[in-house]
């Protein structure tokens, strides 16, 4: 596990941390238990940073325009927002701002509720009380939080292109949460997790070597076909 430094505050934080959302109220039935063995997994992994609230299971919305206000308080350390292979507008001007102002940036829903660890198809079920079921189109809580606002049918057909670039031996999970790191501005990823072996799985990717321009350049043009004119506007 590789470290960087959290903003202002000289904390030195692991690049894939633990966003405990995953075990909420949100996603559907949680075995307390497996809970526990998951951030237990997380520690033995290195890390030392988890990402915790009590709105979690209600959500929230977090527009680039709030963080941009929200660095020009001189005692913001940190910021918290959503940022993945989806959502790339906040490296467009905030990565710049929070970067000379030295605020932290946590990556939040790296993984697009799960739409980026390459495992959903257009056959899942999701239970009724999962946010990926009853949230699809906003219904309960901003929409940008469930697939990061992107069209299900559209965000499935994007993970297949986007599956073509993996590093050799990488998981599609990996390979978006390294993708994450290759910005500077960002302090950590926090993905969820359910069990052990997804947390052993998010951890590794801070290991992956660096990704190669062409696959950026790649990554950067299915967003550009595929997703841009559904979010950029708007998130």
């Amino acid at each position: 596990m590789h470290y960087r430094t959290l903003g202002r505050t000289g904390w030195k934080v692991p690049e894939i941390s633990f966003g405990a959302w995953a075990i909420g109220s949100a996603w559907g039935s949680v075995d307390d238990a497996e809970s526990l063995a998951a951030l237990e997994k997380a520690i033995d992994c290195g890390v030392n940073f988890i990402d915790t609230a009590d709105v979690y299971g209600m959500g929230h919305s977090e527009r680039v325009e709030e963080a941009l206000k929200a660095i020009e308080f001189p005692h913001v350390q940190t910021v918290q927002i959503i940022f993945n292979c989806f959502r790339h507008r906040p490296a467009d001007l905030f990565f710049e701002q929070a970067r000379k102002k030295q605020v932290g940036i946590l990556a939040r829903v790296p993984l697009a509720s799960g739409m980026l660890t390459g495992k959903l198809t257009r056959n899942s079920q999701f239970a009724a009380d999962d946010h990926r079921n009853f949230n699809r189109h906003g219904e309960a809580f901003d929409v940008g939080e469930t697939f990061s606002g992107v069209d299900y049918e559209t965000a499935l057909e994007a993970v297949e292109e986007m599956r073509r670039w993996l590093p050799p031996g990488a998981s599609m999970a990996q390979f978006a949460l390294r993708w994450i790191l290759m910005f500077d501005a960002v302090t950590c990823a926090i993905p969820g997790a359910k069990r052990p072996s997804q947390v052993a799985d998010n951890c590794a990717a801070s290991d992956l070597p660096p990704l190669p321009d062409q696959t950026m350049e790649a990554i950067r043009g299915i967003y550009d076909a595929e997703i841009r004119a559904g979010v950029h506007q708007r998130w």
